[in-house]
């Protein structure tokens, strides 16, 4: 049994956020496996299936600050263990559409984590989903709590998808086939077939033969002479 989290702050004039990017993550795999969610742990609760692996999706809503409480409050219930937790949260230190997965590690002062490690220590896994750097620490926080630009729809939509795709794969423990996924939706490879029949260049016209006799060279002595003096 598995419980996956994502962070986010409750209530719609925060649902576009990039701060709740791992609401929308969870969202995203609920509605791909068609599960409903109820009210429990402080947050809302779905139950998914991967197979054999049931894994629990969590959203807190106690604000993000306080994501520990809830998150704690799961694991207590069902005797896990911070190896059988995976939170999804927004990555300020990536690009946008950018994903890693990452385990154990620093909270790198995000709120959410801070909170997280207070109650179950640093020793669970990360989803880090990119959305960028304001480029000024003091435009950070009003940066996390503005919503995507219409710019990004596509590229968000990718990376949701990308996360269903592998989230199998997630479950079943395989990093790599997980985040590789991610990347066949984000970028996916270039045909090598090319656009079309390729087109010869131009041949550049042969030379002209220069062993054949000029004019001048027909003309007798006699009338080479009389042309100088034309």
């Amino acid at each position: 049994m598995q419980l996956w989290v994502g962070l986010g702050n409750p209530g719609a004039k925060y649902a576009g956020n990039r701060h709740n990017i791992g609401f929308m993550a969870l969202d995203r795999i609920a509605e791909e496996q068609g599960a409903p969610w109820r009210s429990k742990f402080q947050g809302d609760l779905a139950e998914v299936r991967f197979g054999s692996e049931k894994v629990w999706l969590l959203k807190p809503h106690t604000f993000m600050n306080l994501s520990g409480q809830s998150v704690g409050e799961a694991m207590r219930f069902h005797k896990l263990e911070p190896g059988d937790v995976t939170v999804f949260h927004d990555e300020l230190d990536l690009a946008p559409g950018k994903l890693r997965l990452k385990q154990g590690g620093g909270h790198a002062g995000h709120n959410g984590l801070r909170s997280i490690h207070q109650h179950i220590g640093p020793d669970y896994a990360r989803v880090r989903l990119g959305i960028g750097h304001p480029g000024h620490k003091d435009r950070v926080a009003a940066y996390v709590l503005s919503d995507f630009a219409k710019a990004e729809g596509q590229m968000l939509e990718d990376l949701l998808r990308g996360i269903c795709d592998g989230a199998s794969k997630l479950a079943a423990g395989d990093g790599p086939g997980f985040t590789n996924a991610v990347a066949l939706r984000v970028a996916p490879p270039r045909s090598s077939g090319g656009g079309g029949p390729k087109q010869d260049k131009a041949k550049p016209e042969p030379d002209k033969p220069t062993d054949a006799p000029t004019i001048q060279e027909k003309l007798s002595p006699l009338q080479r002479l009389a042309a100088k003096f034309k």
